[in-house]
């Protein structure tokens, strides 16, 4: 064993692509002394059997960035260290041969538009033209998408690694970690046999192991090995620049290797590697199961025709082909990275790549290196950050069985709005049984049962059975009558919300809040702030409102999924944060008829203003009633003990049944605020925004300096409410936007508002001289199911836009 460094700014725990390319971008940012350690050789625990696929076209516009950014890193690895990255950009096709898989098509064309890559999307003659091989009868329509390729790994490890050490990295193989030092709470060092290495930095980047090395420091990172199979034919003439396929309504992969065809492919019955030390022998690969890769081997064969004649008899004999290679991959609960810090401060995780990470190699190494040098990576990456789970991701019973599913599913289109059911339920709000008894339709975030809509309250109402308003295409796909009828019984009653989910988080100390949130704290006892924290680039990091509990007490309420992320930024700015979300319950009373009905509930005055709260008796329930609305009508979040929830719950619903109030779910809430311009973090304002461009200026307050108040700028974009001249055609978010015929932006969000019976998006457009909030002069249209709709850009909000309906004592 060769003698380690007493200390280092860093340690890299694994030397796969991931941890080769933290290492070189921390180094690229100028933390030169940094120890990469790997116990085998460099890429011998799962990248060296990856396939190498690079699909640039992903789920998210951040993944995309990533994978793009990645595809630029290669020549300037090349000219680092004259090293080939094994980069191989033959283009890619993948195939619909269903309607519903066309259907994705054109919306993956509408995705590639707004993030600037390049596409076609071709007939089934073209498809074949391009690649003769193919057999394109059943097939409907082929994305080409000429960036994208496949990569060697071993080859883009070396250039990576070769690049960190030309920097000053040192890379030590053949170095075991066997301890992680934590003191005071924090990392202190890294322990390999009977040294030990002090640093107050490691990067958890070990693959299938990641898991392992996380429980040495005490930390949780959820990532599931699963056994994943491909296989290489024997050569038979295939070019080299033979573009990669995928064909995912028959789950299969296949490009060209060696003059023949790589083929791999994602089974419906999956299977987790049971390990006690994962990864603990190099390169690790498990028997050939010609059985469970059949499905994917008779879809090539029918797509490639030739590969009977190249590989005889129905593919169950392993030795029959070149090389079959069946090993270990990470996955994650939701099918997506795990980036970040952990709940181990100076703990961070690059892992859990589920099949994909090689593509996004240089984006990763990117992200983290700018996430631990600066506090907070240049591109939004929530749907990556290890703390979007929470502490009901470490049941290890609870993660295999989300990963088994995200792995069986992972080539199934994914409609916005779907619910999955494995692992579920789990988190339940005390009216939960109440809701199930109604009728309810559940979708689930973050382990909660939150209600999508109830169908049983309407039964028989003409309303409840209305299918005119069904929006058109995917929009419609997972739609119920229900919203609409929750939305108008709202608007012209009460609704009753079960908002338990919300994260809540008590926090002291008004000096450092007043630093970290942008708007004034310093106001009245009883007073409700909506708020941000932003980042050093005048970002958004949280969206949230603080209530002044007393004097020094707080209480931060954000969204269902973002807790653990917005209880992590305030402890790292040095909060002392304790989380309360199981402690309460929360009912969101709403409607010109709910002071009637909590004013028959209680004697005590309600008449205190918009934006204050109060403790107050419902029935026999003590409560804290915060005059906030999300729906934009009168009325209350209401905030019990846990154990008051059902009594609180079975109060309202008695009390409000005669005034027409009715439950109501998610899917009316978010129409409601649509209707309202009610932002949602994460969609409409996310880190890469800033409070002015998303037209939260009026939340930042010009009284106080605050984190990122420097970096706040006359914005070049604005956040703007689009209306579509269709009101069938309903955007989910994401589809592309124009301006002048010109490529110009996305939807960040959008949907059907019943209270104006308009489809309604948001988007960030281009700001003119007279300033964000002018009439804005383009033509825009916008790609909705296949076809270019016109939109106006119409001032906001839509509904009630004098705030009367909110701020107002409702008419007795």
């Amino acid at each position: 064993m060769v003698q380690l460094p007493a200390e280092a700014r860093a340690v890299v725990v694994g030397g796969g692509v991931a941890g080769c390319s933290v290492a070189y971008h921390l180094a690229r940012l100028g933390w030169t002394d940094v120890v990469l350690l790997e116990r085998h050789e460099l890429t011998e625990g799962t990248t060296w059997h990856s396939a190498g696929f690079v699909g640039q076209l992903r789920s998210t516009v951040t993944q995309t960035r990533m994978i793009m950014y990645s595809a630029g890193l290669y020549p300037e690895l090349r000219e680092l260290t004259g090293l080939d990255p094994g980069w191989h950009g033959v283009g890619g096709l993948r195939l619909a041969t269903t309607a519903e898989r066309h259907e994705e098509l054109l919306r993956q064309a509408g995705a590639a538009e707004t993030y600037g890559l390049e596409m076609e999307l071709l007939s089934a003659a073209d498809a074949q033209r391009m690649l003769p091989l193919l057999e394109t009868a059943d097939v409907r329509s082929a994305l080409w998408l000429p960036g994208d390729g496949w990569l060697d790994p071993a080859s883009l490890a070396r250039a990576l690694a070769a690049g960190a050490e030309k920097l000053g990295v040192r890379i030590v193989t053949g170095a075991e970690v066997t301890g992680v030092d934590v003191r005071d709470g924090r990392v202190s060092g890294v322990r390999v046999g009977e040294q030990r290495i002090a640093t107050g930095t490691v990067v958890d980047a070990a693959g299938a192991a990641a898991g392992e090395v996380g429980r040495l420091a005490g930390a949780h990172v959820p990532v599931v090995p699963i056994k994943h199979q491909y296989v290489v034919t024997p050569p038979f003439g295939v070019p080299a620049a033979t573009p990669t396929v995928r064909d995912p309504d028959n789950i299969v992969y296949f490009r060209e290797e060696a003059g023949g065809v790589l083929v791999g492919g994602y089974v419906r019955d999956p299977d987790v590697w049971e390990s006690a030390a994962p990864l603990a022998e190099p390169r690790t690969l498990f028997d050939p199961d010609m059985a469970k890769f059949r499905e994917s081997w008779e879809s090539a064969r029918r797509r490639v025709p030739e590969l009977a004649r190249v590989v005889p008899g129905d593919g169950d004999d392993p030795s029959a082909f070149a090389k079959v290679v069946h090993g270990p991959e990470a996955f994650t609960p939701d099918g997506e990275f795990l980036l970040g810090e952990t709940s181990v401060p100076g703990l961070w995780v690059a892992a859990g790549f589920c099949v994909h990470g090689l593509a996004a190699a240089g984006g990763v190494g990117k992200v983290m290196a700018e996430w631990i040098v600066d506090g907070s990576p240049e591109y939004d990456v929530f749907g990556m950050d290890v703390r979007r789970f929470g502490a009901h991701a470490r049941a290890p019973r609870w993660a295999r069985a989300k990963a088994l599913d995200s792995y069986s599913k992972y080539y199934d289109v994914v409609y916005p709005g779907e619910e999955r059911a494995a692992a579920r339920p789990l988190r339940r709000s005390p009216a939960w049984v109440r809701h199930a008894g109604m009728g309810a339709a559940f979708g689930e975030k973050a382990g909660w049962e939150r209600v999508n809509w109830f169908e049983a309250p309407g039964a028989g109402r003409d309303e409840d059975q209305d299918e005119r308003f069904r929006p058109a295409g995917w929009a419609g796909r997972f739609w119920s009558p229900a919203i609409r009828a929750e939305c108008l019984a709202t608007r012209d009653a009460a609704g009753l919300f079960d908002q338990t989910s919300f994260a809540k988080l008590e926090v002291s100390g008004l000096a450092r809040l007043q630093r970290l949130f942008a708007n004034d704290l310093d106001r009245p006892a009883g007073s409700v702030v909506y708020t941000q924290m932003l980042n050093e680039r005048g970002g958004i990091e949280a969206d949230v409102t603080v209530t002044r509990l007393d004097d020094d007490r707080f209480r931060v309420v954000t969204g269902t999924a973002f807790g653990v992320h917005d209880a992590a930024w305030l402890r790292r700015n040095g909060v002392e944060v304790r989380d309360v979300t199981s402690a309460y319950a929360c009912y969101c009373l709403w409607g010109p008829k709910a002071l009637d009905i909590l004013g028959a509930l209680t004697g005590d005055d309600l008449t205190f203003g918009y934006m204050r709260a109060r403790e107050i008796t419902v029935g026999h329930v003590p409560v804290l009633a915060q005059r906030v609305t999300f729906a934009g009508e009168f009325g209350w979040e209401l905030y019990c003990p846990s154990e008051y929830g059902l009594t609180l719950w079975d109060t309202l619903m008695e009390a409000g049944a005669p005034h027409g109030m009715r439950p109501a779910g998610y899917r009316a809430l978010d129409c409601l605020r649509l209707e309202k311009g009610y932002r949602v973090w994460g969609m409409d304002v996310t880190p890469e925004t800033t409070p002015l461009e998303a037209g939260l200026g009026f939340a930042v307050s010009d009284g106080k300096d605050f984190l990122g108040r420097e970096a706040l700028a006359p914005p070049r974009r604005s956040l703007r409410c689009l209306v579509p001249a269709d009101p069938a055609q309903v955007c989910l978010g994401g589809e592309p936007v124009r301006v002048d015929g010109a490529p110009a932006s996305r939807v960040t969000s959008g949907g059907y508002g019943h209270r104006v019976d308009r489809s309604i998006a948001y988007a960030y457009l281009p700001v003119g001289e007279d300033g964000p909030g002018a009439p804005f002069a383009g033509e825009v249209e916008v790609g909705v199911n296949g076809t270019w709709v016109p939109a106006s850009v119409a001032g906001e909000p839509l509904y009630d836009p004098r705030h009367e309906r909110v701020r107002r004592l409702p008419a007795g």
